[in-house]
């Protein structure tokens, strides 16, 4: 009986042993296939359509877009640049323009002052011109007034004329009288004048009184001597 029992455990090891190697080996073949498995896939993978094909075109397309956008923004950036440069322009255009007005319209003031102060100068030199002609006349008449009263001064009624006769009666008398420069005799009446003088009265006693103003000459009987 044991003896059968030692040849069943011998038996039943010798078959669980076989059946180790056996696993063994088809485990070996397992490893072997798998990674030739493996190798193929990864020599035959086709990205295309795969999730990692997809994420990664996800990343691109989120990468571009962000790109995109920046791009948008620079070009917003650089037309609003624009536009404040053109504005610029504008302005220092502008401040030109008006510099050259206000310079026109400073130069139109000047033109007009100076014209205006050579109309002055020019009415300043007619008055003093006129101011010295007037004086000029004022000393010409003085001069002339006083040359001409010392000629008759020098010249006297009784000087240039004689008298040489009174005839007549009462208010009808008159005189005779003589220019001692051309011998020419003249008679005179009350009224008559002789060289500007009037004739005022006639007498034996005054004889013939001239009167021009406030000047007075007299041609007495004294001067028929």
């Amino acid at each position: 009986m044991l003896n059968k029992i030692k040849k069943m455990l011998i038996v039943l090891v010798c078959g669980v042993m076989a059946t180790g190697a056996s696993f063994a080996e088809d485990e070996i073949m397992v490893d072997i296939d798998m990674e030739d498995v493996s190798a193929n896939a990864v020599a035959n993978y086709d990205v295309n359509g795969s999730v990692f094909k997809q994420i990664t075109d996800l990343e691109q397309e989120k990468v571009l877009m962000q790109l995109e956008k920046e791009k948008a923004q620079l070009d917003l950036d650089l037309d609003r640049l624009a536009a404040e440069k053109i504005k610029l322009h504008m302005e220092i255009e502008a401040l030109s323009g008006r510099a050259e007005t206000q310079q026109q319209e400073f130069e139109v003031q000047m033109a007009k002052l100076e014209a205006e102060a050579a109309k002055l100068e020019q009415e300043k030199a007619e008055l003093a011109e006129k101011a010295e002609e007037k004086q000029t006349s004022t000393k010409t008449k003085s001069v002339s007034s006083i040359t001409s009263n010392a000629s008759e001064e020098e010249n006297p009624i009784s000087k240039k004329y004689k008298l040489i006769n009174v005839i007549g009666a009462g208010s009808q008398l008159q005189a005779t009288v003589t220019d001692l420069t051309t011998g020419q005799s003249k008679r005179i009446a009350v009224g008559k004048s002789l060289d500007g003088f009037v004739v005022k009265s006639i007498s034996l006693d005054e004889g013939v009184v001239l009167v021009k103003g406030s000047e007075k000459q007299v041609l007495n009987v004294v001067n028929t001597k």
